[in-house]
């Protein structure tokens, strides 16, 4: 039989169950995920709707009968049914029977959906054809993250009509800059034709105007061709706020205001951003476990970034521990069933437990983005007067970390939310707040390149804004707007070259800076007088190993400027951030490799001179 002959014999067979048998129609146990699966046979569905009576499928595969095709109850407030012969593309809804009437739903779990909204489609996560297989992310020591809008990142239309095919072409140019981690602002489907991700209402359904699911998977696909790992952005401390397929879901709302089954009740609602999930029912816990799960399993992700985790753990002041046990599941989970995987966590508390193993009491994640580092660097980089700059706070910004352990944090100089006026007047790229008349002068050149060398050689995971490689100054925006002009990777070919030289050495490329990715930072000189500041890194220390990193925060030039180093002997200059090969514009200032010795200093065992530009690092090691 041919494929609508199989759906017609199964649909006949769903309306004659005593004649026919349960082959076609078979109650599924409450065991089993919820949500549609593609089996040898058909679809298998299975609905969560504890408030309904009676549930019915509906489909292009029956013409949209609310009656041919019943669910089974299982006695757990799910439903279930499989259907012979459909599969991946039948587009399908359900039709409730609840005490406040009939109500048509698409599928909370639809793992795709009609761009109007109109319908759930059937996705069958199997039938894909990979073709990376053995590839594993790069280990976290030595990730370099490159933070991305599908958007707007690749948008020559600059309406933000950007798309994962039109993404993957750019992939070549990060590999070229070296980055080896994507992460991708919320990819799920959100109301409305554009949006930053953060309001989404089908958590597991790629959003629409980017593509199709199998888009996304090409695009992990060829990230991992050349080398890259991709993080996904999720968001489960609230949903939409807006257009919710969830909401009052079943028919009971629970009360006056509240949205019924997925979310909390009463002041626990409410998270400024949207509704809270209710972390308290095991159901809405297993949503968010198995959205989890699915880009890591089917989508081949390489980790995940949790939006907001303060809000999953705290509410209105007061700890959630519903909330704290679930992120301690999902890492767990992510840990056992998906290892390699990395679990970043946005909190921004300076919370050490977030980065604490769950068989501590933390709730498991392996890395976190830090703001102790972001904020004291940025003030540091567009203070106007270099007698305002606090050597002292950066300081305080480099050795920052959560529990000893370097990768348990990210850190950057820009993000999504920071470079973004719509979010504050302070909120803008880097190169713009330091020169907002000429974001591509000699001072936003120099301080935008001063603030990308301290991140990339302090401890922690760096992670890039897409177009800071070469100095984007477009804010990033709400709406459609152009928010990368690709003309710039022209322009600023230099500061290109710069990033590329600095990421090198942050992955020990020429395997003579293992100590960037070392676990062990020790700034040791800090002259808030002069502006200057310099930090020992390293893994186990020797040749190879020990890098010493001198930053010059004024625009005063150094010929000879002396600092401590840990051992004797030459030290090669691996970087030079005044090199006018980086900017015609830079200053050259000589820094030549540096023989310690001599006195001791710095409280290390030696001494050298150092030649450091204005605003630049200098990077040595042996």
């Amino acid at each position: 039989m041919g494929r609508g002959s199989v759906a017609s014999f199964a649909i006949l067979c769903i309306a004659l169950v005593t004649a026919c048998g349960r082959p076609q129609v078979s109650d599924v146990g409450p065991e089993l995920p919820s949500g549609p699966v593609v089996t040898a046979l058909g679809t298998r569905f299975t609905l969560w709707a504890p408030h309904a009576s009676k549930v019915f499928l509906e489909g292009d595969f029956n013409g949209w009968s609310t009656t041919a095709t019943p669910l089974a109850a299982n006695g757990d407030g799910t439903f279930s049914v499989e259907v012979a012969g459909i599969g991946d593309g039948t587009r399908y809804r359900y039709l409730l029977v609840t005490s406040s009437g009939s109500l048509v739903r698409n599928d909370p779990r639809a793992m795709r959906v009609e761009p109007d909204l109109s319908a759930s489609i059937v996705y069958d996560q199997g039938a894909f054809h990979w073709t990376d297989g053995g590839f594993t992310a790069p280990p976290e020591s030595s990730q370099v993250v490159y933070e991305m809008h599908v958007s707007t990142w690749n948008d020559p239309s600059g309406t933000g009509a950007g798309t994962w095919a039109a993404a993957q072409t750019k992939l070549d140019h990060l590999a070229a800059v070296g980055v080896n981690m994507v992460e991708v602002l919320p990819p799920v489907q959100f109301p409305g034709a554009y949006s930053w991700g953060y309001n989404p209402i089908f958590p597991f359904a790629p959003e629409t105007n980017y593509g199709t699911p199998d888009d996304v998977k090409r695009f992990v696909d060829a990230a991992h061709a050349r080398g890259i790992g991709v993080i996904v952005d999720i968001v489960h401390n609230h949903w939409g706020p807006d257009d919710l397929p969830m909401w009052c879901f079943d028919g009971a709302c629970l009360g006056n205001g509240n949205g019924g089954i997925y979310f909390y009740t009463g002041a626990r609602r409410e998270t400024g951003f949207g509704p809270r999930p209710d972390y308290g029912r095991a159901q809405v816990r297993n949503y968010i476990a198995d959205n989890s799960m699915m880009w890591l399993r089917d989508y081949h992700a390489d980790g995940l970034r949790w939006d907001s985790v303060v809000n999953i753990r705290r509410a209105n002041n007061a700890d959630l521990p519903d909330g704290w046990a679930l992120l301690q599941r999902v890492n767990d989970d992510a840990h056992t069933k998906a290892s390699g995987k990395i679990m970043i966590a946005e909190d921004l508390q300076n919370y050490d437990a977030i980065t604490r193993a769950t068989a501590q009491g933390g709730a498991g994640f392996d890395s976190q983005w830090d703001p102790s580092f972001f904020y004291p660097l940025k003030s540091a980089l567009v203070t106007t007067n270099d007698a305002d700059r606090d050597m002292n706070a950066v300081a305080g910004a480099i050795s920052h970390g959560y529990n000893g352990q370097a990768t348990q944090r990210v850190i950057f100089t820009e993000n999504h939310d920071q470079v973004a006026p719509q979010n504050g007047a302070d909120n803008r790229r880097i190169p713009a707040l330091v020169s907002p008349a000429d974001p591509g002068d000699y001072y936003a050149q120099k301080r935008a390149t001063l603030g990308a060398a301290v991140m990339l050689t302090s401890p922690g995971i760096p992670m890039l804004f897409m177009g800071q490689e070469f100095l984007e100054s477009l804010p990033f925006p709400f709406g459609p707007a152009q928010a990368i002009d690709w003309s710039k990777e022209t322009t600023f070919a230099g500061i290109q070259k710069l990033f590329h030289r600095l990421i090198l050495l942050r992955k020990n490329g020429a395997q003579n800076t293992r100590g960037l990715m070392g676990n062990h930072t020790h700034v040791f000189h800090v002259n808030n007088a002069a502006k200057v500041i310099a930090w020992h890194r390293w893994d186990q220390g020797g040749p190879g190993d020990d890098v010493v990193v001198v930053a010059n925060f004024s625009t005063v030039a150094f010929q000879n400027y002396v600092v401590g180093f840990p051992r004797s002997g030459t030290w090669h200059v691996r970087f030079n951030g005044d090199w006018t090969g980086y900017s015609p514009l830079f200053d050259d200032t000589p820094s030549n490799d540096v023989n310690a010795g001599g006195p001791a200093r710095d409280g290390l065992p030696f001494s050298g001179a150092v030649g450091v530009g204005p605003y630049s690092v200098v990077i040595l090691s042996q």
